[in-house]
């Protein structure tokens, strides 16, 4: 109660400082205010009187002052006012309010303007800094063991990956992501590179996760780009009667003046059923649409779907028989701030693998545009800089290594990259005979359990005894590019063993049969045509040279451990 007289009695004072008085009188006016002040907190009067706001005549205040309380001494109102000294007073007069004073926040802070409440509104406020508060992420790897790693708020994706590529001391090749995994509903989604990893985190479930693996995929659309959009597709290409040269394809479906569509037909599972019915569909910038009526484009026969800007397109992972899908090209688009109940979701199939891709991959360039190409530029860019290394970018920990010669009587270091290179390559091979020699023994022919159980065993391309099933599984999540490969034992011949291989979107398996000759076991993929004594050798061949196999072994599928 007491506060509106106290405020009072020192804005009316403030209020006689609009006019041009003397310094010396203002100071003594100054000191009995303040003194009446004090003495009015310590005599607890309970008497109240209105506050003055800024903006009422001065004449008002002098009325005021008069009848309230009486003048100590008369002012001057003939000389200039110093500005530097009224700002100097004001300063002080600030600092006494805040110090005499409590900060009682207004209980009622609808009732009274901005102006009038005690309590500063976020205009008002000086500008905060950016925050710096860390968030816990957990990310797990494909065996399932998860890792903690404690991120700022605006981290992206690929920020996160290469901050796990450091620590984890892989290779940098730029091919790794972050997965937004559901296991629960069956779907996953591999992160853009822009996209901020607490903003995602969420919206996720108590039961999702990110994942941590590899995707050659992530942007081949940009190095082969009718591969994944065929002409009969893509109504652009169906109203030319020429061909469409790669780089203007891609320039359409970036360009935000060109109106590109996919079309064609998809099995949609109605919503509340276990039925699919195939309709025909348009993608668009402006959504997901399908024809109430047969393949007509027509306003009034096309119906919304899904909006692109607030919803997701994801794998569906689970098999089709647990959503009774009509076949095993099935994906789900999913609204971006639902926590992923099935009736929110729009479970879509495609005839196909490259129809599922190309829908997939639109969907990702409508939504996104020329910032996809911006994320696809930047390790191009790293790689441009980077160029005159033959081997892919390394972490920070392997760069610190360096190639040193013992072949002298001291140690050297081998400032040549050839040099360095070749002796590298060099003790490879020494390795190798030697752990041949450690584990068959000198001069003993070549035994296939022991070759399989100690030459290949370690390499990241070799799965050990894995399903046909589980082979596709683990092609499809690493991208369905051409010359990703894989090696696994045989399950129809448990002494061979079979290369799964991608080429142009399908897998192709290749069993490799072991020959005996002159007593020592070789394997070959030709029927003996051409032998290799062990699978890193046969590898390697293939790598370099096609032979039998419809493309080079370019890309190894693999498994990291956090």
């Amino acid at each position: 109660v007491r506060l509106p007289l106290v405020v009072e009695s020192f804005t009316t004072v403030r209020y006689d400082f609009k006019d041009d008085v003397d310094l010396e009188a203002l100071v003594n006016d100054m000191n009995s205010s303040l003194e009446s002040l004090y003495s009015t907190c310590s005599s607890q009067q309970t008497e109240s009187a209105p506050l003055l706001h800024n903006g009422q005549n001065s004449c008002s205040h002098h009325h005021h002052i008069q009848h309230n309380q009486p003048r100590q001494q008369v002012l001057r109102r003939s000389q200039p006012m110093h500005i530097l000294a009224f700002r100097r007073l004001q300063v002080e007069e600030q600092q006494l309010r805040t110090s005499s004073l409590p900060a009682i926040p207004n209980p009622f802070p609808e009732l009274c303007s901005p102006a009038s409440s005690p309590v500063l509104s976020p205009g008002s406020l000086p500008p905060r800094e950016p925050s710096s508060d860390k968030y816990i992420v957990k990310i797990f790897s494909e065996d399932g063991i998860g890792k903690v790693v404690e991120i700022p708020a605006d981290m992206t994706a690929r920020d996160l990956c290469q901050l796990l590529v450091y620590k984890s001391h892989l290779v940098d090749d730029n091919k790794w992501s972050l997965v937004e995994h559901h296991p629960l509903l069956g779907l996953e989604r591999c992160l853009e590179d822009h996209e901020l990893v607490v903003q995602v985190q969420a919206f996720m479930n108590s039961d999702s996760r990110f994942l941590f693996r590899k995707n050659y995929a992530k942007y081949e659309f940009f190095r082969n780009p009718l591969t994944f959009f065929p002409e009969h597709m893509v109504a652009w290409c169906q109203e030319s009667d020429h061909t469409i040269p790669p780089s203007q394809l891609l320039q359409n479906f970036l360009s935000t003046s060109s109106c590109p569509e996919i079309q064609g037909h998809l099995y949609m599972k109605e919503v509340g059923r276990k039925s699919w019915k195939k309709v025909y569909m348009f993608l668009r910038r402006s959504g997901l649409y399908c024809s109430t009526k047969g393949t007509s484009k027509e306003p009034r026969h096309l119906q919304l779907l899904a909006d692109l800007e607030e919803s997701n397109i994801f794998t569906v992972t689970l098999g089709k028989k647990h959503h009774g899908a009509p076949t095993d090209y099935h994906f789900c688009i999913k609204p971006n701030k639902t926590r992923g109940e099935m009736k929110e979701l729009r479970m879509l199939c495609a005839e196909d693998e490259q129809s599922r891709t190309c829908w997939m991959t639109a969907f990702r360039l409508f939504k996104y545009g020329i910032v996809l190409y911006q994320n696809y530029g930047v390790p191009q860019q790293t790689k441009t800089l980077l160029s005159h290394f033959s081997a892919p970018v390394r972490s920070v920990s392997e760069n610190s290594l360096v190639a040193m010669d013992f072949s002298g009587r001291i140690g050297r270091v081998i400032d040549n990259p050839v040099e360095a290179q070749s002796a590298a390559m060099e003790e490879g091979l020494v390795w190798r005979r030697k752990t041949r020699m450690h584990i068959l023994g000198s001069h003993s022919p070549l035994h296939h359990s022991s070759l399989n159980s100690v030459i290949h065993i370690a390499q990241l391309w070799f799965y050990g005894r894995i399903t046909r099933e589980e082979s596709h599984r683990i092609i499809h999540q690493q991208g369905q590019v051409d010359g990703l490969f894989l090696l696994r034992v045989s399950q129809s011949n448990p002494k061979a063993y079979v290369l799964t291989l991608c080429h142009h979107q399908k897998i192709k398996h290749f069993q490799i049969l072991p020959c005996e000759e002159d007593g020592q076991v070789f394997f070959s993929l030709d029927d003996g045509v051409t032998k290799f004594t062990d699978l890193i050798q046969l590898v390697e061949f293939y790598q370099l040279n096609r032979g039998v196999l419809p493309c080079k072994l370019k890309h190894p599928c693999t498994v990291v451990a956090l």
